[in-house]
């Protein structure tokens, strides 16, 4: 991994540039088009397909977001005290990490009861209770639920809501439509507890221009985890830990990517997370395996890229990991320069933003990423 200070992929960003609600329709959203060279066109989601070729293949992630937030009652006795509980690892069938709020509240052993606290039998079955079985730093804490298996994932369905990012959640309250809006049309493999958001952007109608101008879609699946939107805390890019996310591509989906680049045709994956799980699959001459696991791939500038050939992605964070891979990927002067053309001309950013399409910087590994 190169060398380089957090601090040169920080940006100031205007909170109003900051999406709190997807466009509607969906692929109405703007996209920032963003050449070989750093030349910047602006388009629409709804004008992807005149951006591909007929050789190109889409890979969209089919992860499905759970409801991974949960708000319960600490029971100590007769003291009882509210508790939010984001979901953040499930670690087995009946335990899950979790981000509590406030975590001060909760000792070792203690009990939260996450929907009805009554004692009656028939509101205990719309109840969950789980113990504190340990507590770790920054609010962490390891959670034991009494149900376990499909039990449990039917009771979280039940009764969690969408987990919202801290920046959308901060500054307004749960709609009825985010658990619509916070999830993709292909999201069909539970596990995730963050979107993939760049997939937010597509509709059955899109999908079906791309089809007709012969655009291949595949699905692989990533579990978006909630270190996702994780600061990077470090100075230097090396120091940090990269969170690790399970992933998989199948052994039909591999041999199909395979076909399409050696066929002429790129392969355009959405959105970072369909992008690291390709990257983790690829082997040093590019051609992808089957995988299925975790992955922790942290992706820089001087990262060479194996198998991923453009990129459309949303607009991400200063300082996170995700705007340190789009900068590997394009450049981070490039990249420095469309997100200064995004902020200016009205762009909107993050979860429920706008897009932007990526080409893949020359493979050298230096180009122009330093500023």
């Amino acid at each position: 991994m190169t060398a380089m200070r957090v601090d040169a992929f920080d940006f100031a960003l205007d909170p109003e540039s900051i999406a709190l609600a997807p466009a509607n329709p969906r692929d109405s959203a703007r996209m920032l088009v963003v050449g070989l060279h750093g030349d910047l066109r602006d388009a629409h989601v709804r004008d992807l397909p005149d951006f591909l070729t007929p050789r190109d293949a889409l890979v969209v992630n089919d992860t499905r977001v759970i409801p991974a937030r949960l708000e319960g009652v600490r029971v100590r006795g007769e003291a009882a005290a509210s508790i939010e509980a984001t979901l953040i690892e499930r670690v087995d069938d009946c335990r899950w990490r979790a981000l509590a709020r406030p975590a001060k509240r909760l000792k070792v052993g203690e009990r939260i009861r996450f929907g009805e606290a009554s004692e009656s039998r028939a509101c205990l079955l719309a109840a969950l209770d789980a113990e504190v079985e340990d507590k770790g730093d920054a609010g962490e804490v390891l959670l034991r639920f009494e149900f376990a298996g499909a039990a449990l994932d039917e009771a979280i369905e039940r009764l969690g809501s969408p987990p919202l990012p801290p920046y959308i959640a901060s500054r307004r309250a749960l709609s009825p439509s985010d658990p619509a809006d916070y999830q993709t049309m292909f999201a069909t493999t539970p596990g995730a507890v963050a979107a993939p958001t760049a997939g937010l952007h597509f509709t059955p109608t899109l999908v079906a221009r791309l089809a007709a101008r012969g655009v291949a879609l595949h699905k692989v699946t990533l579990h978006v985890g909630a270190g996702t939107f994780a600061p990077v805390r470090v100075e230097d890019t090396r120091d940090h830990k990269m969170h690790s996310e399970w992933g998989s591509i199948s052994a039909p989906t591999a041999e199909a990517l395979n076909a399409v680049r050696e066929a002429g045709g790129r392969i355009v994956c959405v959105g970072t997370t369909s992008a690291r799980v390709v990257e983790s699959a690829a082997d040093e001459k590019g051609r992808l395996r089957p995988f299925s696991g975790r992955t922790d791939i942290f992706i820089t500038p001087g990262y060479e890229f194996r198998c991923v050939d453009a990129l459309m992605t949303n607009f991400h964070l200063p300082r996170s990991t995700l705007f340190m891979l789009v900068a590997a990927f394009s450049g981070l002067k490039t990249m420095r320069a469309a997100y200064a053309h995004a902020a200016q001309v009205g762009y909107r950013f993050y979860s429920y933003g706008d897009a932007c399409l990526l080409t893949r910087a020359g493979q050298t590994g230096a180009g122009d990423e330093r500023p």
